[in-house]
């Protein structure tokens, strides 16, 4: 539908048909800017959330939205695939910020033993998103040559809502009484989040971050990446989003209509929505265990049972033309990789990056986290295509050797954070660190703050 548009606004200016090669590339273009405006949006997470707030940041970060709708939405009024294009790019912007400002405020508000539950919401709501939009752009609804612009355009209405709703919510108050030192609203706003006058262990632990934090260098981007002593915690951030992204959650979806065409789905469009419905349903069950079982053994077992699902997957496929029944494993397959995304490799790597960064370096650590992410986003979306016309079936394959070196680097170097403080979380890796600190100079230990008791 999408390309009908760009041959016609072609037509009508040129008084000539579009030539194939500028139609790929417009739509490979268009395709594509949503991912580099999300890699731009991540990587200024800390400009904002550090100024402005938490709240705020998300707040102001809306105003990108409704500029996105509005291009989109009047694209084919104005004619112009322009307008569309640059609106994929601004609410590629907003998304790339969104996926940093959200996890870490609710991070922040969230309590311990909580703190997990609540992080899978973000995922949630992505996962709804994604329901939402496959429903909608169903022929009958609004996935038609008339309706497709005011698909694109209700990009303002979420918009909308936390426009009306945010002003409502408090400020982090990590933020308020670590980064503003106002104490007494923090403890305000800890009183009304947690229901109860007793907050006195969260200020407590706030404060002990708070003192390590005085002991830190402003911890910059560069600086992530120039001491040894963030190292383990930035590789397990940027490991685990890239296990998000190059887990061929992308490919499954992009390869689910056709394998559903090829077992004689009479409507492989609504098989797909199901994909997407057991997309949501099991991102609620990790929701339910992510407290219990623990964000690295849900991981795991999210990467182990995608590896499973995606050779019974490839074998199925190189067979179904053998084999015609074989498609209805392929189909089960499907649903049982997109499962075990959402246990583990979904909602898991957000919310993570939280838990392993103290106050100080935890703003630029979601700019790098993010940006692996939606870096790796960009190049499965550009790649896939070429790779699986070389490969066909058989690129699962590639996927499934990835899943198996992301398990094992889980396996051995990502610590379980179930129950723990943010605190008690960055000691431990301070003690790693502490374990070399003659390599290190005494100013670079006090960053991570070595001197620590706890």
């Amino acid at each position: 539908i999408i390309e009908q548009f760009y041959n016609e606004t072609w037509l009508d200016r040129y008084n000539d048909k579009m030539p194939e090669s500028t139609l790929t590339t417009l739509w490979a273009v268009s395709v594509a800017i949503f991912s580099v405006g999300g890699i731009f949006g991540s990587f200024s997470v800390g400009l904002f959330v550090n100024r402005l707030g938490r709240r705020n940041s998300m707040l102001i970060a809306n105003v990108l939205a409704f500029i996105a709708a509005a291009l989109m939405g009047f694209s084919k009024l104005a004619a112009s695939w322009e307008m569309l294009i640059i609106g994929r790019l601004v609410v590629g912007l907003y998304s790339g910020l969104s996926t940093g400002f959200v996890p870490m405020y609710v991070g922040e508000i969230a309590p311990t033993s909580l703190r997990g539950a609540l992080g899978t919401l973000h995922q949630l709501g992505i996962v709804i998103g994604i329901l939402m939009a496959q429903v909608f752009g169903i022929d009958s609804i609004m996935g038609n040559a008339t309706m497709w612009p005011f698909l694109l355009g209700f990009t303002f209405i979420p918009a909308l809502i936390q426009c009306a709703l945010l002003p409502f919510c408090p400020e982090s108050p990590r933020y308020l009484l670590i980064n503003q030192n106002e104490e007494n609203k923090a403890k305000s706003v800890l009183k009304k989040l947690r229901g109860t006058d007793d907050v006195g262990a969260d200020i407590q632990e706030m404060k002990e971050e708070s003192r390590q934090m005085m002991m830190e260098k402003k911890v910059t981007i560069l600086e992530l990446f120039r001491s040894p002593l963030y190292r383990q915690p930035l590789i397990i951030a940027i490991m685990l989003q890239l296990s998000q992204q190059f887990s061929g959650i992308n490919a499954v979806f992009y390869y689910s209509t056709s394998i559903f065409t090829k077992a004689g789905v009479a409507y492989p469009v609504y098989a797909t929505i199901g994909a997407g419905v057991v997309n949501t349903v099991f991102t609620v069950v990790s929701l339910f265990v992510v407290e219990r079982a623990g964000r690295r053994s849900l991981h795991l077992t999210g990467l182990m049972g995608m590896a499973v699902s995606a050779v019974v997957m490839t074998i199925a496929m190189a067979l179904t033309d053998k084999y015609p029944d074989l498609s209805y494993v392929s189909i089960v397959a499907i649903f049982i990789f997109v499962a075990f995304f959402e246990i583990g490799p979904g909602p898991i790597p957000w919310f993570i990056v939280a838990e392993l960064f103290s106050q100080g370096p935890r703003p630029s650590a979601f700019a790098v986290a993010g940006f692996s992410n939606w870096t790796a986003n960009f190049i499965v979306g550009m790649c896939f295509q070429y790779v699986e016309q070389l490969t066909g079936p058989y690129v699962f394959i590639i996927f499934t050797v990835l899943l198996l070196i992301f398990f094992i680097f889980t396996y051995f170097k990502v610590p379980e954070t179930k129950g723990r403080t943010f605190d008690e979380i960055s000691a431990g890796f301070r003690q790693n660190a502490g374990s070399g600190a003659q390599k290190y100079a005494p100013d670079e230990l006090n960053a991570l703050g070595a001197d620590s008791q706890l």
